[in-house]
């Protein structure tokens, strides 16, 4: 079956691309086997030239790559070339700072020396998803290659040459060639490389049942996973919020990608004295985003990255209709089988409906009505997903508070939620476990190694002995 850039816009195929064969697959993996050995051996120095040079790529190309990411996912170019530079400031990051992360931690014992070194481990597989597709690599790549680990990317299958341009510029800035290959194969060819002794540990960001599988396939390998799931992220709006800051920031929330992010504000939980002013205000920002062609520099939100995406979108809103969730604004798709998907507001949501209880992926908001913060705190948490979440209030201090009691990864008080390379991204509960980012990020996929080194006297005790 042939991998193609479909893209969502027009629903013309914009190139088709041969999957790659078991013999070639087998070449890639030895190769990044061998690379490992001297790629590990590297400096940090000459490591962090060359993913500053990436850095550079990125910058210069982003057109380039903003334009792929709109023919392939409908990432508007805007947002595009915002991915491309995010990306950028991630591998400076890491190339200034994974030699101090990375340094051996020294441990008071009763050793002349002991210390905690930290070691990179080989070969990681990462399995990413469309919604970012360089962001999402990055992030995992950047802090792998840093540490002296080699990558291979198993990325969507609806954007490979997003996939393929990234490898270019990780070969354009120096890397040896094997350290990051991009291996053009299909969801079934997965287990088989974790099952792969060469490949040490695999990252996956995607959805919950793709995490359970790769989980239970690494499980059974004793490898060490990082899963980046789904979230249905809380946004608590409290009475006392500046509400025209919180309505025009949830709207924002919502509308990241067209809807499709994990830390994507989905759930809308609001205390009830200002749960209408907040609905008519956020209604009034929803509809002042401009759709269109994602080549369009005046376009604020695309189409949905596929059609199936955006029928699947429209039946769990129709579900939830049925079993009692009220419309306040009217969007979605024009007709089945269509990709864009105007934003809508739900309302009236309760238990035992759709809307409750999964994860929207797409421009629909859900409005729940708290009765107050603790109310709002007992609603937030009862999701089986745990990824971002804000508070909004007038008093930071109680913010902090409620943030402490929010079952998340992430909790941002009068902001909207964000990844950046400086704090560690993550959640809990079915939104996975491990973090990527950050120090905590690159020490994932290492080797933490303790190292004791005896007295003088116990070594003479033990040769006298």
């Amino acid at each position: 079956m042939p991998i193609e850039s479909l893209n969502p816009y027009t629903g013309r195929v914009e190139r088709r691309f041969r999957p790659f064969g078991q013999a070639k697959v087998e070449q890639i993996v030895t190769q990044a086997h061998r690379a490992f050995g001297e790629w590990r051996t590297t400096t940090f120095a000459h490591r962090a030239r060359l993913m500053h040079r990436a850095a550079e790529l990125l910058r210069e190309r982003q057109e380039e790559l903003a334009h792929l990411m709109a023919v392939e996912m409908g990432k508007p170019v805007t947002d595009g070339r915002a991915e491309a530079v995010k990306c950028a400031l991630c591998c400076d990051y890491y190339a200034e700072h994974a030699e101090q992360f990375l340094a051996d931690e020294e441990i008071k014992t009763e050793a002349q020396r002991s210390f905690i070194a930290y070691e990179p481990i080989g070969i990681v597989l990462a399995i990413m998803p469309w919604n970012f597709p360089f962001w999402q690599v990055v992030r995992f790549a950047a802090p792998a290659l840093m540490a002296g680990n080699v990558g291979l990317l198993k990325h969507a299958s609806n954007v490979p040459q997003c996939a393929l341009a990234l490898e270019k510029i990780f070969h354009d800035a120096g890397f040896p060639p094997a350290t990051f290959r991009t291996l053009l194969v299909g969801s079934e060819v997965v287990e088989q490389l974790i099952e792969d002794d060469r490949v040490r540990a695999v990252t996956l960001t995607g959805s919950e049942p793709a995490g359970a599988a790769v989980a239970a396939a690494a499980g059974r390998q004793i490898k060490k996973t990082v899963l980046e799931l789904g979230g249905s992220d809380a946004f608590i709006v409290l009475a006392d919020a500046d509400l025209e800051l919180a309505a025009k920031t949830a709207a924002q929330a919502r509308m990241i990608n067209a809807g499709q992010s994990c830390i994507a504000a989905k759930r809308f939980i609001v205390e009830k004295p200002v749960v209408k002013e907040f609905i008519s205000k956020m209604k009034t920002h929803l509809l002042a985003f401009r759709p269109g062609d994602p080549l369009d520099a005046a376009t604020q939100y695309g189409p949905l990255a596929r059609a199936d995406l955006a029928d699947e979108l429209t039946q769990q809103v129709e579900d939830s209709v049925k079993q009692g969730a009220k419309v306040e604004l009217y969007g979605g798709q024009s007709k089945s089988g269509t990709a864009l998907f105007r934003p809508m507001i739900l309302s009236h949501v309760r238990p035992g409906q759709r809307a409750y209880s999964e994860e929207f992926f797409g421009p629909v908001a859900i409005i729940l009505e708290a009765k107050d913060a603790d109310d709002a705190i007992r609603l937030a948490n009862d999701s089986r997903f745990g990824l971002g979440g804000s508070v909004w209030t007038r008093d930071a201090a109680r913010g902090q508070e409620l943030a402490r009691r929010v079952e998340a990864g992430a909790v941002f008080v009068n902001s909207m939620v964000k990844s950046s390379p400086e704090m560690p991204f993550g959640g809990v509960k079915k939104s996975g476990y491990g973090r990527e980012l950050s120090h905590l990020g690159i020490r994932e996929f290492v080797n933490q190694k303790s190292i004791w080194v005896a007295k003088n006297e116990e070594t003479h005790a033990k040769k006298v002995e």
